[in-house]
Order: structure tokens, then C-alpha cells, then sequence
């Protein structure tokens, strides 16, 4: 069962990025002093007197603009105040009540869902400014004044918000989600599949690239399990990063990729692998991430007998670190295979997560070395005295040894293929750590 949800709605630039990062305690929403900055709905979990609920940060509403992204803005607003149990309308005591605040509060009455009127930027600690008054206007009750910035009233809002939740139910906290980021260069299609797999518009899909600006998180569940999608900014090349809220993007696609299980590496098949998809998997790889390559569009190409091997040879060639991660072809306009993720994410996330006993690890150890003798040096071999798994996510493996300089990367390498022809460990990264007896 979901945790209680609460959206963060308003007009832009009233601060509502601001409380939703103090409330969550981290910086997950971008903070600009620009109009139209969060432009898609942003999930946090977070927790009040031991109460959890999710919180939803959304782009600000502007609800007479034609703008095709503040329209589409509009339109995400619209999908959180549907799914939320609760409502903070954020608005901005400086300036006072807006047409603009007035035609939101008109929309959200019609919502017929709890509602709490927020008058943000009132920085000053006492008694409540004249201006307050002002709000009760709105016919949505008391208004409640805060500063996000200098984080006045925020314990007195937040036990507003737990007196307005609904009902606690046994199962609320229980969580089995796997966690999948969608990662790739802009306009790969990350949204598109995004979109195909929740079967609504959750994020807002355009042919701009760098439409995506925030790490988006959307609960999913189906009958191969249940899911947590991470649609993500696109990753551009440094050269190509001017703007700083550009450079908080990529921060929060590394940060999503951290905190995810597995990651979907999106490649247009219209133009190949290249360098910069090369860069992201390896951020996915270093990472020790469940890794699968998608392959979008691909109803896009023209085929024959040896498009689909050729392409796969083509990938591993550019990415021969990785050549574990499965690769599988799809498209999101159409839904070509896309079913066939789940599975796929499924298989690759218990590797990631495999543990092996420490007597099978020393059985192949020692197979692989009757099999290939260990290399030697200046008339010194190599002994492998014994190995054990230290932890999982990735799979990784303490491996004891006489001299640790005679471990050569080629032997290293030869040791985790004979761990993976074993073991199988598909989809994820294999780590060593080499010891010296006595360490």
C-alpha cells in the first residue's frame, strides 16, 4: 500500500521548490530564482511524528498560458492534485493575492480534496503581517504563514498536513519496489518510454531536447512486481553546459543513478552508440549498478537478417567494459517490447544482489587456476590462497593472494569471467578487492 500523498502546488516562483527541499531534507528539487524551473512532478518520501507521506513538488500553474511547456506544466499539476490526499497551495505574501492565485484556488475547490492554504516569504519572526488577512479571500480557510527560506512555521504547517491525512493502514510502510533510472543523453526517448510503461503523460514529452530537468520518480506495479521509474535530465557533454540549472540536472541524474537498483541506458538507434552514450553507462558501471541496454526507436531502422547482431556487436565494441549488460530492442512510440523490460529489470536486479557461499567461490577458484595457471614474475607465481563475497550491489569479492603485484589486470579479468560463467551475474558490474594474507 502507498504512503499518504501530498502535493506542493502554485503559481511559479513562490518558493514551493524551497519547502519541499527543507521538508524532505535533501536538495531533490532544482532551486533557481527563475519562473518555470521544476517543470515535472518530483516525489520525495518524508515523515512527521512518525507518520510517512509522500511529498509531490510540482512546476508552478500558470492557467491562462498558451506556452506548449507551461501548458503541459499545467496539465502535471493537474495529475498530482488528482492522485494527492492532501493539497498545500503555496502562495506569496509580498506580492500579495494574484488573478493567478485566484484561478488556482478556483481550481483546486473543485478537486473536493483537503486543502492548505500557505503564504510563503513571510520572513519575519512575531506576530503574522497585515497581509495575511488579505489571503482569506481565497474561501480556503486560515491561511498559514512560513518562510521555506528562513524556515519559520514550517513545524506548526507540517502538523496541519498530519492532522489532514487519512487514515493510517497496517500496510502503508511495507516496500518491495524495485528502483530503475532511466538514464541517456537528451532526447533519446527517456519520457516516451516512460510514459508507454505508466500508460499517462507523467512526464512532459517534447521533441526540445533537455525538456526533462528533474529526477522524476514514479511508483509502478504490475503483475511482474512493483516499481520505482526514475525518469531523468538527459546527460550533455560538459562543453555543452552552460547554464547552472543545466549543471544541477546532470548532478541530479548522477544522484538518481546512486540511488537506483538498476539502470535503463537509453541509446537512439537513429544514430548509434556513441562516445556520450559510452560516458553514462560508465557512471552507471562505476556506480556498481544492475545495468540493461535499451536500444529505443528501433522501428526506426531498416533491417535485415544481420541488422540486430551487427548493432549489438557495434555497442559492445564502444563499451567493451560492459559487455555483461543485456542488450534488448525497443520502441517507445509504438510499445515494441516493452513488456519485456520487467522481466529483464527483474533477472538483472537479483544479480546485482547475489550472494554466493564462500566453498562454491573457492571451487571455481580453484578450477579456474588448474585450468590457466596464475601468471608469474621474475621466477614468482601468483597463489590464490582463497576468496569470499564482501557484499552485494555489485557482487563484490575479497580474494587473498601471496603477493597482490602478481595479481595482473588480465588475470583479474579472466577470474571475473569465470565467476560470471558460473554464476551468472548478467546485467551487473563484478568488483575485486585483492588482499595479501595477513591483511
Amino acid at each position: 500500500m502507498s504512503k499518504p500523498i501530498v502535493a506542493i502546488v502554485g503559481k511559479p516562483n513562490v518558493g514551493k521548490s524551497r519547502f519541499f527541499n527543507y521538508v524532505v531534507g535533501q536538495r531533490i528539487s532544482i532551486v533557481e530564482d527563475t519562473p518555470g524551473v521544476t517543470r515535472d512532478r518530483v516525489y520525495a518520501d518524508t515523515s512527521w511524528k512518525d507518520r510517512e507521506f509522500t511529498l509531490i513538488d510540482t512546476g508552478g500553474i500558470e492557467p491562462e498560458s498558451e506556452d506548449i511547456i507551461l501548458s503541459q506544466m499545467r496539465e502535471q499539476a493537474n495529475i498530482a492534485i488528482e492522485v494527492a490526499d492532501v493539497i498545500l497551495f503555496i502562495t506569496d505574501i509580498r506580492q500579495g493575492v494574484t488573478a493567478a492565485d485566484s484561478e488556482i484556488a478556483i481550481m483546486l475547490k473543485k478537486a473536493k480534496k483537503p486543502i492548505i492554504l500557505v503564504c510563503n516569504k513571510a520572513d519575519n519572526y512575531g506576530e503574522p503581517p497585515a497581509e495575511l488577512y488579505e489571503f482569506y479571500n481565497l474561501g480556503l480557510g486560515d491561511p498559514h504563514p512560513i518562510s521555506a527560506a528562513n524556515a519559520i512555521g514550517i513545524g506548526d504547517l507540517l502538523d496541519e498536513i498530519y492532522s489532514k491525512l487519512p487514515p493510517k493502514k497496517d500496510d502503508e510502510n511495507i516496500e518491495e519496489e524495485i528502483k530503475v533510472a532511466i538514464i541517456g543523453k537528451p532526447n533519446v526517448g527517456k519520457s516516451s518510454l516512460l510514459n508507454r510503461i505508466l500508460g499517462e503523460q507523467r512526464s512532459i514529452v517534447s521533441n526540445i531536447a533537455g525538456t526533462t530537468r528533474d529526477a522524476i520518480d514514479s511508483k509502478f506495479e504490475n503483475e511482474h512486481g512493483k516499481y520505482i521509474f526514475i525518469d531523468t535530465a538527459g546527460i550533455r557533454r560538459k562543453s555543452k553546459v552552460n547554464e547552472a540549472i543545466e549543471k544541477f540536472s546532470i548532478m541530479r541524474t548522477l544522484l538518481a543513478i546512486e540511488r537506483s537498483d538498476v539502470c535503463l541506458v537509453l541509446i537512439d538507434a537513429t544514430e548509434g552508440v556513441t562516445d556520450q552514450d559510452a560516458k553514462i553507462l560508465g557512471e552507471a558501471h562505476e556506480a556498481g549498478k544492475g545495468i540493461i541496454i535499451v536500444v529505443n526507436k528501433w522501428d526506426a531502422i531498416e533491417k535485415d537478417n544481420n541488422t540486430l547482431e551487427n548493432y549489438k556487436k557495434e555497442i559492445y565494441n564502444k563499451i567493451s567494459y560492459a559487455t555483461y549488460a543485456p542488450i534488448i530492442f525497443i520502441s517507445a512510440e509504438t510499445g515494441q517490447r516493452v513488456n519485456k523490460l520487467f522481466s529483464l529489470i527483474n533477472e538483472v536486479n537479483k544479480q546485482n544482489s547475489l550472494r554466493i557461499s564462500t566453498s562454491v567461490i573457492n571451487e571455481v577458484i580453484n578450477e579456474a587456476t588448474l585450468v590457466v595457471q596464475p601468471p608469474t614474475d621474475k621466477g614468482r607465481r601468483l597463489k590464490i590462497l582463497y576468496g569470499t563475497q564482501a557484499t552485494i550491489r555489485p557482487p563484490t569479492f575479497v580474494i587473498f593472494v601471496n603477493n597482490k603485484e602478481l595479481f595482473h589486470f588480465s588475470y583479474q579479468r579472466y577470474l571475473i569471467n569465470c565467476f560470471r560463467n558460473n554464476f551468472g551475474l548478467e546485467g551487473t558490474p563484478v568488483r575485486l578487492i585483492i588482499r595479501e594474507k595477513g591483511e
